[in-house]
């Protein structure tokens, strides 16, 4: 089955090389990667393009910062023009493992359309994270599970394995959220059309290098998509 991985890019200078050699370490059969890249000042794109020599990656040049959630669509969208299968949301800054990658692919092998590289399944854990940051997610989670009716336990987890066929029959593309309410956004859809999710246990680390990119308006967005989302039902 032909796989890409989507690795939204802004600033990871110090982290893309790493990260694209660690993935393609893992020996996972017919992968390619696609960098959606912001302009980013610390000329990201410049080096995806010239690990592009080397490896299976293609690079969508962006003019500006315009958020995790648009990347993820263009390069959805991208993926399954060059004729993907399954396709994979992943950080670049090694929060999520490579070496967790094959668990996520023997999940949709097994018959599952979604599979989520969990946090917040036993066996699953983070690290990095303070007391207060770890509780301020799992309340704004446990609200937006309840107000949502979802079952899913890390509907903000950005590591996903998802069969590429089901992201045409919701309509990606029209997915209003941008940052990360994308992945709220995305799993209620998922879920709500009834498919079938898997969440594998993994940890999260928070990021080595460089700077987190979680903002005041990403906290903000993501509740005004859990009301509009609650309320649009």
């Amino acid at each position: 089955m032909n796989k890409y991985i989507i690795l939204p890019t802004y600033n990871e200078a110090e982290n893309l090389e790493k990260i694209i050699k660690a993935i393609f370490d893992q020996n996972i059969a017919d992968l390619n990667i696609i960098v959606v890249d912001d302009n980013s000042p610390d000329k990201t794109g410049h080096i995806a393009d010239a690990l592009s020599s080397d490896y299976p990656i293609s690079v969508i040049h962006r003019k500006e910062k315009l958020g995790l959630g648009t990347a993820y669509i263009e390069g959805f969208s991208e993926a399954i023009k060059k004729g993907a299968e399954i396709v994979f949301e992943m950080d670049s800054d090694f929060s999520h493992d490579p070496a967790d990658l094959p668990r996520l692919v023997k999940e949709i092998e097994k018959g599952f359309d979604f599979a989520i590289g969990s946090r917040r399944v036993p066996g699953g854990n983070v690290r990095g994270w303070d007391f207060r940051r770890n509780l301020q997610s799992k309340l704004a989670m446990a609200f937006a599970r309840f107000a949502l009716g979802l079952k899913t336990k890390d509907i903000t987890a950005g590591f996903r394995c998802i069969r590429a066929s089901i992201l045409e029959e919701i309509n990606f593309k029209t997915i209003k959220s941008n940052g990360y309410a994308f992945q709220e956004e995305l799993i209620y859809r998922v879920e709500k059309a009834g498919y079938k999710i898997s969440e594998v246990p993994v940890t999260f680390v928070d990021r080595k290098f460089g700077k987190s990119k979680l903002g005041v308006g990403d906290i903000v967005e993501f509740f005004i998509t859990v009301l509009k989302l609650r309320f649009s039902r």
